[in-house]
């Protein structure tokens, strides 16, 4: 059973910094690109970051730019975002995501094929 598991949300005061981690189990994803996506309060859940197969090709949603890195470790099976001068804005819960099908970063939720569970992420002002 392939697994997602993230970690690493909380509350954080606006400037702060936080890092989300995500754990796949059941399968690797070495040559597969994955993803973060987050969900605010009476929003659709929205594209973050993503990542090609390797590492080198990096994707990100405009307001994050700058703010945020997206990073994979595939001897670990593990992905990761380092999120800095968080806005309150950014409080969400932030999704990771994994395509069984794509090896370039991708956008959209339809690229992908396994979901985490959520962890939630508050920033206060």
């Amino acid at each position: 059973q392939v697994q997602l598991v993230e970690s690493g949300g909380g509350l954080v005061q606006a400037g702060g910094s936080l890092r989300l981690s995500c754990a796949a189990s059941g399968r690797t994803f070495n040559r597969n690109s994955m993803g973060w996506f987050r969900r605010a309060p009476g929003k659709e859940r929205e594209f973050v970051a993503a990542i090609s197969w390797g590492g080198g090709i990096t994707s990100y949603e405009d307001s994050v730019k700058g703010r945020f890195t997206i990073s994979r470790d595939n001897a670990k099976n593990t992905l990761a975002l380092q999120m800095n001068s968080l806005k309150p804005e950014d409080t969400a819960v932030y999704y990771c995501a994994a395509s069984s099908s794509s090896t370039q970063p991708r956008t959209t939720t339809t690229w992908y094929d396994y979901w985490g569970q959520g962890t939630q992420v508050t920033v206060s002002s």
